[in-house]
């Protein structure tokens, strides 16, 4: 965007800022291997210490809606993304979803669980990361969003330790998750070994689903991959 472009876009009450915006695979969640749009929002109010995607936590430029369902028409898929950072810290990311799926595509967003996920669109599938202890932001989760989640929506834990899965275990159990939605388990990259978690899971006949993140095995996690 130019900068006459920016100036109106910032003047606009339909516009996000936004760190990019790029197709790959979905590399994880329900919908892993499908070619997607993502579309990273900038900035975070949490600083999670296995963070990936540190750089969206600042800069970024204003897209008014109709410059971002452009860009994601351009790239011709179905299912998109939109994911940060922290989305929902920017409270017109709601809009924003909600015109993505006025528009037939099959949304996801990706959210820390640290903000109210019930102004979200019913029809976006809400990938929920419930943040544990070794994460250091386990005391951000706002268990109030857990009993708005449906089918619809997942449930996401990023594992740091054998302590962080028991505590997992033991919210999962809690909450009845799999009763309610999808619930996955990933391993913390470079924190445990991926077979571990996996041994895990199946010695506990654990009814979650493991999972690896495909971008980091195919790209190294580069941006906009």
């Amino acid at each position: 965007m130019n900068a006459v472009t920016q100036e109106a876009a910032a003047a606009s009450p339909e516009r996000l800022r936004l760190t990019e915006i790029f197709l790959s695979l979905q590399g994880e969640s329900r919908s892993i291997g499908w070619p997607t749009v993502f579309v990273r929002l900038t900035g975070c109010p949490l600083r999670c210490q296995y963070c990936d995607t540190a750089y969206a936590f600042h800069g970024g430029e204003w897209w008014d809606f109709d410059s971002i369902l452009a860009e994601v028409a351009r790239h011709g898929v179905r299912h998109v993304c939109v994911t940060g950072g922290e989305p929902l810290a920017q409270r017109r990311c709601v809009a924003l979803l909600e015109r993505l799926c006025d528009a037939g595509y099959e949304v996801s967003l990706e959210t820390s669980g640290a903000i109210d996920i019930g102004p979200v669109d019913t029809r976006v599938s809400r990938v929920l990361d419930i943040k544990t202890p070794g994460s250091a932001e386990a005391h951000r989760n706002l268990w109030s969003n857990l009993p708005l989640l449906t089918a619809h929506d997942q449930v996401k834990f990023v594992i740091c330790s054998r302590e962080d899965y028991d505590w997992a275990k033991a919210v999962v159990a809690e909450h009845g998750l799999v009763d309610t939605c999808d619930v996955l388990f990933s391993p913390s990259f470079s924190q445990i070994q991926p077979r571990d978690l996996a041994d895990w899971i199946v010695a506990d006949r654990l009814p979650v689903r493991f999972q690896l993140q495909l971008h980091k095995i195919l790209w190294d996690d580069a941006p906009g991959r």
